[in-house]
């Protein structure tokens, strides 16, 4: 979750797990224990090859300025992991972080005061950003790192009017199901690998006695978010991404028969009374469950599954054991069949507004395998897709998953699609409707009442 795109959804979620006082995963993003400082100290002091960085010309003592949403405490791990290159190069690196990021980096940029670097968390805040004419194409040093680490899809999101702006930098990824590995265990449970697959296990649960799953959309002014990222995760799997690609930008109605058909494969599972909702109610409770709250009558045996992101991890109780043979653990939401994988995520990019040598420098760095096995030693809860990254570096089983799935060759990556769509739709529509759709509103009201909020062109 730390590090990861400040979407509106992220801001509710983050907020709303801040203020359950749950245990959050980030022990080692600065906090008091002694060894995760030895850790995160040894980490940055590592020594690193200096030769990339070289070519800049001699930049010691110039400064680069970062502005991001990342704040206290999320920040200290990344400020850590800028320190091998400020060793090697004897530049400077000055972070800022703000909460107000999304709104103020667009004020900035529109009034010719951008930082020299943003860490951008959305394609169409890139886009927007590179429409102020004040964005920086990216070095050939950057690009040939994407092109070596990192798939096509990713540098495709930064690519726009056919030049590349902006390297990918941490990501995170949502198509996954928690389920406590005991339970499955003695109740002769697989994990699934297809959706006919998830759908038999399903089955299985209720013949067994037993409710399969466990939901919650309640998340103050953004709630109704989880079900978007329901119908998302299936309009990938049951339509394609391609299909996907065309309805995220209304090239395809929101109401055209795949994103119909999707909504519905989601009624399947979410408006089943037989499916749900596991120690919490019936199918209504699922609207005024939150979504913190959601996952945990998994530890008491009530419910068998959740779907939810892997920032998930960080809502369990102290004390629970988030593993492969802990309380709790994931397994990819299956696609359709065993052989393709497409994979519901967020991101985020680094955009630059200056072309000074130590600029380039700075970036030639982020964009590289360095940086990501780097930050991996440093805290938990963050992963990329950089296909450098050693996943033996990452500090936590479910990070460890995350990168698996995200670096299979096999896997297809789409960015969550109502954070690109108009914020009309996206945050607002979709929300709004999708809860209604949950409390009784039909499918055909739903998905027509969201195409109606489509900003006419």
């Amino acid at each position: 979750m730390f590090g990861q795109p400040r979407s509106p959804r992220f801001r509710a979620a983050l907020a709303g797990t801040l203020s359950a006082g749950l245990v959050l995963s980030i022990a080692a993003c600065g906090g008091s224990d002694d060894s995760d400082s030895d850790t995160s100290s040894n980490a940055s002091a590592s020594a690193i090859d200096c030769a990339p960085y070289t070519k800049f010309g001699d930049i010691k003592g110039k400064t680069v300025s970062i502005y991001t949403g990342i704040v206290t405490p999320e920040d200290t791990p990344h400020i850590n992991s800028y320190k091998p290159f400020e060793t090697c190069t004897g530049a400077t690196v000055k972070y800022e972080g703000d909460k107000s990021f999304e709104t103020q980096i667009l004020v900035r940029a529109k009034a010719g005061n951008p930082p020299d670097l943003a860490i951008v968390p959305q394609p169409g805040l890139l886009k927007q950003l590179v429409a102020t004419g004040k964005a920086v194409v990216a070095p050939d040093e950057v690009s040939a790192n994407v092109d070596k680490f990192w798939g096509k899809d990713w540098k495709a999101y930064a690519t726009i009017d056919g030049k590349f702006y902006a390297a990918p930098l941490g990501a995170s990824v949502k198509s996954l199901v928690w389920y406590s590995p005991k339970d499955f265990k003695d109740s002769n449970y697989e994990v699934p690998t297809t959706l006919d697959q998830l759908k038999a296990l399903s089955d299985k649960m209720v013949a067994d006695g037993k409710k399969p799953w466990c939901a919650g959309i309640s998340s103050g002014d953004a709630t109704g978010w989880p079900v978007t990222d329901w119908m998302e995760d299936f309009m990938l799997r049951t339509a394609g991404v391609d299909e996907y690609d065309k309805w995220v930008n209304h090239q395809i109605a929101f109401n055209s028969p795949e994103p119909t058909a999707a909504l519905d494969a989601v009624g399947g599972y979410l408006k089943n009374d037989k499916y749900v909702n596991g120690g919490l109610g019936d199918v209504k409770s699922i609207a005024t469950t939150t979504f913190q709250d959601a996952g945990l009558p998994i530890l008491d045996g009530q419910c068998e599954m959740h779907r939810q992101a892997s920032f998930y991890a960080a809502n369990w109780p102290k004390g629970t054991k988030v593993s492969q043979d802990g309380d709790v653990f994931a397994f990819y939401l299956p696609g359709k069949d065993a052989t393709t994988k497409p994979v519901l995520g967020g991101g985020e990019f680094v955009l630059s507004f200056a072309d000074r040598p130590e600029v380039k420098a700075f970036q030639t760095y982020l964009s590289s395998d360095t940086w990501a096995n780097t930050k991996a030693k440093l805290s938990s809860g963050w992963v990329s897709a950089n296909k450098g990254l050693d996943p033996n570096n990452l500090t936590s089983p479910i990070d460890q998953l995350a990168a698996k799935i995200l670096l299979d060759p096999a896997t297809q990556f789409r960015f969550d699609g109502s954070d690109q769509m108009p914020a009309a739709v996206g945050s607002d529509a979709f929300w709004k409707q999708a809860t209604s759709w949950i409390t009784g509103q039909d499918t055909k009201t739903t998905v027509d009442n969201i195409e109606k909020a489509w900003p006419k062109k």
